[in-house]
């Protein structure tokens, strides 16, 4: 299927198969990359999206098949090789350093230099300053990057690509960690590559990305090519059946009422960061939640939503102060070994950072929360911890080869429920959620919304943020609005929809 704008593409991939280890990933998958396209590689997590876009980025040469380049052979053995031929990957996880300026992580690795061996500054200042320019990137080269804003770092991590001349730029989820506004100016840079003929390759599981960016789209399922189209030839729909091999008959289930027994109830909280003279990321905040109730906080980036979650399960280093009562008794909380004892649980946004310890095996991650259940005078009992793993991930409906696999082996989906794992094995009668669905495919989605519908008909309590709004709107019982650092309306479910909460997040009167 040839491209109308170009006829010819830029990257052909043939007959692409990948094992790692017994276990077989791709499966003899074709696809092309055309220049001035934006080209959506759709599935669910595990599907071979990220083994395939990094054997084209040189980070596996251990794969059967061919890659033409501009028409010619090529086999880029490292991302070296493949930065050398024009090929630059933008992982999820940034690869700038933050204590060097903008201008020396645009051409690290590839610094211009004069006669002698010696770096030409003024040479490279001018050229940071012209692909700056040239994209619309208004910045000041000398400040360190670990001071800018994570979308801005973003846009500097595709500088740096096209400092080397990338024409073939994989984007893996790159909107996972940024705003709506920050989105848009990263769809904007992405207009712009593609009108100067740059083959963007974009993976995503967000549908209304798809709709919005797809010149092309190829979706795997298990390692297969199981469905290709151009713009115009494909609906969402059915680029979901592909994905999941099924259709959902709806996004989200049902609610059910909660109960009216008060589970939590928090009273003045305030999250003091930085000390007393800078404002607080919380201030004064006091909510309550039922058993069986999902209460949704919502918010702008920089509301302080995660703060109260935070600041609930780790006042003393969020440097939080208030009152925390569990059905109906005060209880003391100082950091999360006392709140994992009270039945207060938490899932953090960012998974691989703050939820999992990648080198270790599942079953290990899984139990860590769980380690007063698990032991017996300080000695472990594996056998009592493989049974609470092994229903845990039964419950999860769990994919992994082995729970005695390492959990950086598994996709993003399925690492998510790990850390779902985790959190539930401590049988907590409350579940600080912040981002549960950040990086999960359509499909791990639905089956997260499931399990949140399970626990709360078990009398669990909820607090949930998600920057999705339309998943907030169909979760939660309750919503509570905050702006900088306060909570400033609440909705029911009944009374709520996109425009309200949205006014009341940017500080309008309702």
């Amino acid at each position: 299927m040839e491209s109308t704008a170009f006829p010819k593409p830029l990257v052909e991939m043939r007959g692409i198969s990948k094992w790692f280890g017994p276990n077989q990933v791709l499966f003899d998958v074709d696809v092309d990359f055309y220049p001035g396209e934006v080209h959506i590689l759709a599935g669910e997590n595990g599907a071979g999206k990220s083994t395939l876009v990094r054997i084209l980025a040189g980070n596996y040469s251990d794969y059967l098949g061919n890659i033409r380049l501009r028409g010619l052979p090529v086999r880029p053995g490292s991302p070296q090789e493949a930065a050398a031929l024009g090929i630059a990957i933008i992982y999820q996880e940034l690869s700038l350093v933050p204590p060097l300026s903008v201008r020396d992580n645009l051409f690290l690795g590839h610094f211009p230099c004069r006669w002698g061996g010696f770096v030409d500054n003024e040479r490279m200042e001018k050229r940071a300053q012209e692909i700056l320019t040239e994209f619309g990137l208004e910045l000041d080269l000398r400040r360190p990057v670990e001071e800018l804003p994570i979308a801005v770092q973003q846009m500097v991590e595709i500088a740096k690509a096209l400092s080397r001349q990338a024409q073939v730029l994989i984007m893996d989820e790159p909107t996972s960690a940024l705003s709506a506004s920050d989105s848009e100016r990263l769809f904007d840079l992405i207009y712009r590559l593609k009108d100067r003929g740059h083959a963007i390759v974009y993976i995503t599981h967000r549908l209304e990305e798809m709709e919005r960016l797809a010149d092309r789209i190829t979706v795997l399922r298990d390692g297969h090519v199981v469905g290709r189209a151009v713009r115009g030839q494909f609906d969402l729909d059915t680029v979901v059946r592909w994905m999941v091999g099924r259709q959902l008959a709806q996004q989200f289930p049902s609610r059910k009422a909660p109960g009216s027994f008060e589970r939590l109830r928090v009273e003045g909280l305030t999250v003091q960061l930085g000390g007393s003279g800078k404002r607080p990321a919380v201030r004064n905040v006091n909510l309550s939640v039922n058993a069986g109730e999902v209460v949704g906080l919502a918010g702008l980036q920089g509301s302080g939503v995660s703060w109260v979650l935070k600041g609930i399960f780790d006042p003393k280093n969020s440097q939080a102060t208030g009152k925390i009562y569990l059905d109906g008794k005060p209880v003391r909380i100082t950091g999360p070994a006392q709140a994992l004892k009270q039945g207060i649980a938490y899932v953090p946004s960012d998974r691989k950072a703050a939820g999992l310890v990648l080198p270790m095996s599942v079953t290990a991650n899984m139990s860590m929360a769980s380690w007063p259940r698990l032991t017996r005078c300080g000695f472990r009992q594996p056998g009592k911890e493989m049974k609470m793993v092994t229903q845990l991930a039964q419950a999860l409906r769990l994919r992994t080869p082995s729970l005695r696999g390492e959990v950086s082996r598994l996709s993003g989906g399925n690492q998510q429920k790990v850390v779902l794992g985790k959190a539930l094995g401590v049988v907590p009668r409350v579940l600080l959620l912040d981002e549960p669905t950040r990086g999960v495919d359509v499909g791990a989605k639905h089956e997260i919304y499931e399990l949140i519908g399970q626990w709360t008909e078990a009398g669990m309590a909820i607090l949930l943020t998600t920057s999705e709004l339309p998943e907030l709107l169909a979760l939660s019982h309750r919503i509570l609005v905050f702006h900088r650092g306060e909570m400033v309306a609440e909705f029911s479910a009944e009374e709520a929809n996109s425009e309200r909460v949205l006014a009341a997040a940017m500080g309008r009167s309702i």
